[in-house]
């Protein structure tokens, strides 16, 4: 996922479009490293987001408003000074920089017509926001850098503003044939490593796929292509280069699986294989919109939850270290029976056996065959005998006490990683509270004396099949326990991944007796994508009619058993079905 120059390129075009001669109307800072810019043009008036966060800064225009603090901070404070009802003159980009410049008019205290300039800098963990004077003076920055951070350039109020010029890159914005040859096809990389490490601007992905459209192996090594190839590869980035230039941009975000995996200002082709699609939108800022947000919901959510599965982990590890030393012990007590069949030979041949002797010989009548048995010279084979029963006793007793044990630890390891699947497909936090309600009834979280049951608002998925059968999909154990026995009838279908954790999934039948192949084929797919195989090839998915699964006595929740199902494999790519709200 880049924010590289073209997508920069592409934001700078609506900035272009929208913003030149409209007015800078509210300026807020909802974050410390964060403006929201209110902004009245000929089109009416829209909200520009910018961030300078260093895990994700981003610039996009955005309906949503956003709560600001009581007292503004004084970088906010600054710029209401200055660009308050300022007018936006231009906004440029140099080159492919991972830069914004917004030139602003405004009147001064004076009521002189003065321009100051807002620059945005889009460069991860670099990232900033630097307001300066017509002569390119730094009057103030939303982040402070001052000498004992930076080597590099110093952003403090006073100093002159330039761009750092760390890395010494071509613009791909005029590419020339003879450069390219001499710089970037010489250099003993991969293409498409030489491609982005030479042009500045160039992401990754963008990279591959210039290749792609090339049709050459982005991996291959620069030395390993023909003459001809390089000159494709020439040709098609100058067209991709053209593209930026004439402001012809496709935002697209490219899904595999029905995961988001890249997204560009630029058509990605090479994202057409099985499970890939690609989905446009009207504008760079749409997209962005839409994939951060959702980003910012997976990011809040973990945070969310960090500390219930922490619980799980910690609780999940004890159990399963516990399990493995169970499990020895159980190896241990596999010595039982020959420790009786020693016991039995003795009483039955011992009668012969000399006073001192270390050993005796004799025939196993379970087996026909001789066996050496160890005797303890200073004992009678009577006691010899009694010796090996009593070790026959104990690691019996020890095998049937593990036996349960190892039961209950299994059990639970089952219901932990149950849990740790829910807290994975959990998306906003009422799906949480479930989840912590089961910690609590478990024992892993202690209840606040007094608390009561925490009102519970989160709902199963819903889905609908392309026959149009209703689909549902449980997010937790709970959850999985009210759909499988109480929403469920004796004739719905119901979809489990084999030997996994996973969610319960309930097609509901319609008073139907089968479902259509493709139905069948949905559900499975959701059956595997809300469990712990998500992402596998192929995953085994056990279905049945709800009338034929039990829940057994004392089970944990959602834990079923079942003696006859159908079994089917299937991808968990859930793309093309359709999810109601």
């Amino acid at each position: 996922m880049a924010f590289d120059g073209v997508t920069i390129a592409a934001v700078v075009k609506e900035l272009k479009d929208y913003c030149i001669g409209g007015r800078l109307y509210k300026i807020a800072q909802p974050e410390a490293d964060e403006l929201l810019l209110t902004i009245k043009g000929a089109q009416g008036q829209k909200r520009l987001l910018i961030s300078a966060g260093a895990s994700l800064p981003l610039i996009y225009f955005t309906e949503n408003n956003k709560p600001s603090p009581m007292t503004a901070p004084g970088f906010c404070m600054l710029l209401r000074k200055h660009l308050q009802n300022g007018r936006i003159v231009d906004v440029s980009q140099p080159g492919l920089e991972r830069i914004i410049r917004m030139d602003i008019e405004h009147l001064d205290e004076m009521g002189d017509l003065c321009k100051k300039t807002l620059i945005i800098e889009l460069m991860g963990k670099h990232s900033n926001i630097i307001f300066c004077n017509e002569e390119g003076i730094i009057l103030d920055s939303i982040k402070h850098v001052s000498s004992l951070v930076s080597s590099v350039r110093v952003v403090l109020p006073g100093r002159e503003y330039f761009v750092a010029q760390t890395q010494d890159k071509l613009d791909p914005l005029t590419p020339d044939k003879d450069v390219f040859m001499a710089e970037v096809m010489t250099k003993p990389q991969p293409v498409f490593k030489a491609l982005y490490l030479s042009y500045t601007g160039i992401s990754p992905i963008l990279a591959q796929e210039v290749c792609f459209r090339a049709g050459v192996d982005g991996e291959m090594s620069t030395a390993g292509l023909s003459v001809e190839e390089k000159e494709c590869v020439y040709e098609n980035f100058s067209k991709v280069m053209e593209q930026v230039k004439q402001g012809t941009f496709v935002p697209c975000i490219a899904y595999t699986k029905g995961d988001p995996a890249e997204f560009a200002a630029l058509p990605l082709t090479m994202y057409q294989g099985a499970g890939d699609e690609t989905k446009d939108y009207e504008s760079m800022s749409a997209l962005l919109e839409h994939y951060y947000a959702e980003k910012n919901t997976i990011t809040r959510i973990r945070q969310k939850s960090s500390d219930l599965r922490r619980i799980v982990q910690t609780a999940l590890e004890r159990n399963v270290k516990k399990y493995d030393l169970q499990m020895r012990q159980m190896q241990d007590t596999e010595k039982r029976e020959k420790y009786r069949i020693y016991g039995e030979l003795i009483t039955a041949y011992g009668y012969g056996v000399e006073p001192g002797c270390k050993s005796m010989e004799a025939l196993n009548y379970y087996t026909g065959e001789d066996v050496t048995i160890p005797l303890d010279p200073d004992l009678s084979p009577i006691d010899n005998a009694k010796k090996y029963f009593d070790k026959y006793a104990k690691l019996k007793r020890t095998y049937e006490a593990l036996s349960e044990l190892t039961k209950e630890v299994k059990a639970e390891i089952e219901h932990l990683e149950s849990i740790s699947n829910a807290l994975d497909i959990a998306l906003v936090e009422e799906d949480l509270v479930e989840i912590k309600e089961e910690l609590m009834e478990s024992g892993y979280i202690r209840r606040k004396g007094g608390s009561k049951k925490a009102k519970v608002t989160s709902k199963p998925f819903h889905y609908i099949s392309s026959d149009g059968y209703h689909i549902y999909v449980g997010k937790n154990n709970y959850q999985n326990e009210e759909l499988t026995f109480k929403f469920a009838t004796g004739n719905d279908w119901w979809f489990h991944a084999k030997g996994m954790p996973g969610s319960h999934v309930i097609v509901k039948s319609e008073g139907a007796d089968m479902l259509p192949d493709k139905t069948f084929e949905e559900a499975g797919r959701l059956a595997a994508y809300y469990s712990k195989g998500r992402g596998q090839d192929k995953v085994e998915i056990d279905y049945i009619q709800k009338k034929h699964v039990k829940k057994p006595s004392g089970g944990k929740p959602g834990f079923v058993v079942y003696y006859t199902n159908y079994s089917l494999m299937i991808d968990s790519d859930i793309s093309g079905l359709q999810q109601m709200n």
